[in-house]
Parts: C-alpha cells; structure tokens; sequence
C-alpha cells in the first residue's frame, strides 16, 4: 500500500512551539517527599544541571523533515521569545511564514525535573499555544500542500485543523500523542475521523480506543492506518485490510535520552511517504530518524547529512530504495 501525496509539496506541520527547560536531580525523589504528608506537600530540589533546549512538536517535525531533505511549513503560534528560535528553524529550510507571533505572550514551555531513577516532574506553561484554535489551517496551507500531520497542539486547535483538512480534501495524519490525555472521546474521534493516518505509541493508543469506545478493528471506523511506536521493540504499521506491517528498531550507537524520538519517527515517516516509498521502508525510515534523536540530549540536536544518513539505513535494513 502507498499513500498517494504530490511529492514536489509541502509537508504541512501544525503543533506546538516551545522551550524545554532541563533540569537534572542528582538524587531520587522518593526520599525527600513523605507519604503521610502528601496533602500539605511543599518541596524543593537542588539541581546540579540546567538547560533550555528549542522544542514543540511542529518545530521537532519541521527539523527533522528539512534533516531528511522535505520541505516543511510550520502552522503554529509562538510568543515573543520566538525571534532566535525562528532564525534557527529558517537556517535549516523549516519555513516559518506562518508562525504567527504573539508579542504580549511568552512561547510555551516545558518545565521538567528529572531525578536519577529517570522519574520527572514537569509543568507546563501554555503560553502562546493557547491561541492555536485562532489558525486556519485552509488560510495557510500555501498553494502546493502534500499532506498535513496535525501534531500537540491546543486540543481545540488540533480539532480545527483536522476539520479543515478534510473539508481541503488535504490528505492528513493525526498525531494526538501526549494530548490524549487531555482530550475526551468525542474530540479524539473527531480528529481522526478521515485521516491517512493515526501515529501513537501503545499507551496512546489504549487511551484512545479506551475514551472513543472503538475497540481492536473498530479503530478503523475512523481512519485508514494506524502507526504505533513500541519503544525498544520497534514499531507496528496496522491498515483497515487486516495487514500487520512490523518494523524494527535501527541500532543505537549511544543512549542517551528518549525525548524526540517519537517526533524524530514521524518525520522519517513522513519523508519516506514524500519520496514515494513503501511502507515498510517508511517505518525503517521513522527508526533510523529516530535512533539519531536518542543519541542526543535535546530534540533539535542530532544532525546528518543525506548520504550519512542513507548509509545508516543500509548498516541497518539493507540498500534504501531507489527514489521513484
């Protein structure tokens, strides 16, 4: 099976922007947080390290697929902060023309403390995420989109977007990844309701089929695929017709941390389908992606070049297609 998109398109990237800040505990949390004081708790962590790092899905997709020599536009709200970040995303070919910068407004960020044993504490400021549902998507997609992936964003906002891309007759995948949790059934139906395609890992996805009522193949009900990410064991490729497409991990060379990968995925993904490829190859694509976002810290630092890149999925998966 191929998904049928213009090649010589945009890719079409809504989602959030934001600033991760990093911080690092050098101990555990559990040893400073007293089970019999849980409802007065008031506690505070000395950190040995702290980053901030540029990140948002749209902006983590939108990198990875100009990486992968796809050309990408960003639909997506930032705040005033935004102006390094932009210059960023415009050097590596991310076109940003409708990023639309609120200047009374901070962009979002992700405040995460992490402590030895990997558990994290985080928060989240919306910021100028918050006024997402303010963009049209059928205003903004340009004159030449291939296909959208309507990635986190406001659970209203990814909404519209989805709706919008139907009524385009724009070919779309839905990417609730995180926001499953804050969206109820009715919304996640809604967005996925005429997509190409459904990109979760398996927790998501029992959420999903959990809130929409749609169990094992009633998930096809609302879309054509369903692409689910398994972490170390790969990655399953589902479709309406009962095929079960599985794709494994590309080798990882250092481990250092898994936040992006699953952005890092999509955008191998979605290149595959630009270039024409199965989709079997597209999964070992969205691996390969990925495997280079988990060797660095951060979202937007792992970096290759075409051939390096080709040669990877070589080492891993055998000769990569030849381009149609």
């Amino acid at each position: 099976m191929k998904i049928p998109v213009r090649t010589d398109g945009q890719v079409v990237v809504t989602g959030s922007i934001a600033f991760d800040q990093i911080m690092l505990f050098p101990g555990k949390f559990e040893e400073h947080i007293l089970p019999d004081r849980l409802h007065a708790i008031n506690v505070s962590f000395l950190v040995s390290e702290m980053r901030t790092q540029r990140g948002g899905c749209s902006g983590n997709i939108g990198y990875t697929l100009a990486l992968l020599d796809v050309d990408s536009r960003l639909v997506a709200t930032a705040g005033n902060d935004f102006e390094d970040y932009k210059a960023w995303l415009n050097r590596h070919g991310v076109d940003t023309t409708q990023v639309v910068v609120h200047d009374d407004i901070r962009t979002a960020s992700c405040m995460i403390t992490t402590d030895e044993a990997a558990n994290q504490i985080t928060g989240f400021y919306v910021g100028a995420m918050s006024r997402a549902a303010d963009l049209s998507l059928k205003e903004r997609q340009g004159d030449r989109p291939a296909l959208a992936i309507i990635a986190p964003d406001d659970p209203g906002a990814m909404v519209r977007h989805c709706r919008e891309a139907r009524e385009a007759g724009l070919t779309f995948f839905f990417d609730p990844s995180f926001q499953v949790i804050a969206m109820d059934g009715e919304a996640l139906a809604e967005g996925a309701r005429g997509a190409a395609g459904l990109f979760v890992n398996d927790y998501e996805l029992a959420v999903f089929q959990e809130k929409t009522g749609r169990k094992d193949d009633e998930i096809f009900d609302l879309v054509d695929m369903v692409v689910v990410t398994l972490g170390g064991d790969g990655s399953r490729i589902m479709l309406r017709d009962g095929t079960r497409i599985e794709v494994p991990v590309a080798r990882v060379d250092d481990f250092v941390e898994p936040t992006g990968a699953g952005d890092a995925y999509r955008a191998g993904f979605i290149a595959g389908l630009m270039r024409g490829d199965d989709l079997i190859t597209c999964g070992k694509t969205g691996a390969v992606a990925a495997a280079y976002a988990v060797e660095q810290r951060g979202t937007q630092t792992h970096a290759f070049t075409q051939d390096e890149f080709n040669r990877r999925y070589e080492d891993n998966f055998g000769p990569r297609p030849t381009k149609d």
